[in-house]
């Protein structure tokens, strides 16, 4: 069974053909800066890997570029849309409304679509994608997975807010974001530590980034939480924020509702505070002297150790800890910041270790040190190629 894994970001597209059951990658592309004049496509089979850069103005226009590379005379790897029987959709924002792998109708992309308020920079693009899809790939069976299934586990002190109770009946609360990365990986340093019970803590560092608290298994505390926003620093999003600014932004500053909620998301972060929100571009200009992109590193390497030092008091303690996604796997400059002065909480990071390129699973800290610092590279799409598969076989 050929399953399409399609996974987009605020500013990107993953996309995986993965045959099921035997789990082998037919194919792998990914569309990176959309919206840019230079958006990155990169595609790869077994007969051909190639590289292009060209204008990627919508998700959309990413979405057909995907589609004519599927297709493709020589390189493509289906002969027509048929070929497809599946496609699987990474969805952000699925609420308290669905906790498992969902076959869509449009009961379930209305709630979707009703969710985006809660995630603009995630669910209308995955909405958008599976429209394109169903008019794409006819035949196929459209499915979602949601981000915020994993997290479903956490406790309710975890998750919920110091708001008037009737807050929380409203569905206020915190739902948890990247939950089929943080799975993903986690089993993997569960598989690694081979201890039950185990604490670990996953960091995924990306355009949007998150970390979460993983206690035997389970997600018991995460850093993002009504909407994918808050929390760590992100490439535009700002993170954690005194809500008190808001309203001295409206009030005093004179900015609107929606001109606030557009700093917030589109213009933080590491954009706000540099004028880029690649962290390769970032690192280079902090490498050439660049005083604003210094700091924004020092900054968000000191947010993500905050966090670590809260879930392991969370947790009593700490087993191992984990960067993965794009930042996390690639940026040794950024594990370092974390992983320095962190002795005290049992890292000690081996600094050649940390410095060596590779795709696979590695371990980075000191033979001394009491906990593990993993580089797990994440593969959100089999994780969800997985759970679509388990769901269609079961009907």
């Amino acid at each position: 069974m050929n399953i399409l894994i399609i996974n987009a970001g605020s500013s990107s597209i993953k996309f995986k053909l993965i045959s099921m059951p035997d789990e082998q990658l037919r194919c792998n592309g990914l569309i990176e800066r959309i919206g840019s004049d230079e958006a990155v496509i990169k595609y790869s089979s077994k007969e051909i890997e190639l590289e292009e850069v060209q204008p990627i103005p919508l998700h959309k226009a990413g979405f057909h570029k995907m589609a004519h590379l599927l297709l493709h005379p020589k390189h493509g790897v289906i002969k027509n849309t048929d070929d497809i029987k599946v496609v699987a959709h990474r969805v952000v924002h699925g609420g308290n409304s669905f906790s498992d792998t969902t076959l869509i109708d449009k009961s379930v992309k209305d709630k979707i679509k009703e969710l985006s308020v809660l995630a603009p920079l995630h669910n209308p693009h995955n909405l958008e994608g599976i429209v394109l899809a169903e008019q794409t790939f006819p035949k196929a069976q459209q499915i979602s997975v949601f981000d915020t299934a994993f997290h479903q586990t956490m406790p309710i002190k975890a998750k919920k807010y110091a708001l008037p109770n009737e807050m929380y009946q409203h569905g206020i609360q915190a739902y948890g974001f990247h939950g089929t990365s943080h799975k993903y990986v986690s089993e993997k340093a569960i598989a690694i530590l081979q201890k039950k019970p185990s604490k670990i803590i996953s960091v995924h560092l990306g355009n949007g980034c998150s970390i979460t608290a993983i206690q035997n298994g389970k997600s018991i505390d995460h850093s993002m939480g009504f909407a994918p926003a808050n929390g760590l620093i992100m490439g535009s999003r700002c993170g954690d924020i005194d809500h008190s600014i808001l309203f001295y932004m409206v009030n005093d500053l004179g900015y609107s509702m929606e001109e606030v909620n557009k700093i917030l998301t589109k213009k933080s972060g590491m954009q706000g505070l540099t004028g880029h929100s690649d962290l390769r571009d970032i690192e280079a200009k902090a490498m050439d002297g660049n005083t604003d992109c210094i700091m924004a590193l020092e900054m968000n390497a000191y947010r993500i150790k905050k966090y670590i030092g809260a879930y392991t008091a969370a947790m009593n303690g700490l087993d191992a800890l984990i960067f993965t996604a794009g930042i996390g796997e690639n940026s040794s400059k950024l594990r370092k910041l974390v992983c320095t002065e962190m002795e005290y909480l049992g890292l000690d990071l081996d600094h050649s270790k940390n410095e060596l390129k590779s795709q696979d699973i590695r371990e980075v800290q000191t033979t001394d040190s009491k906990v593990k610092i993993l580089v797990i590279p994440t593969n959100e799409e089999l994780e969800i190629a997985k759970q679509t598969f388990g769901l269609i076989t079961k009907q």
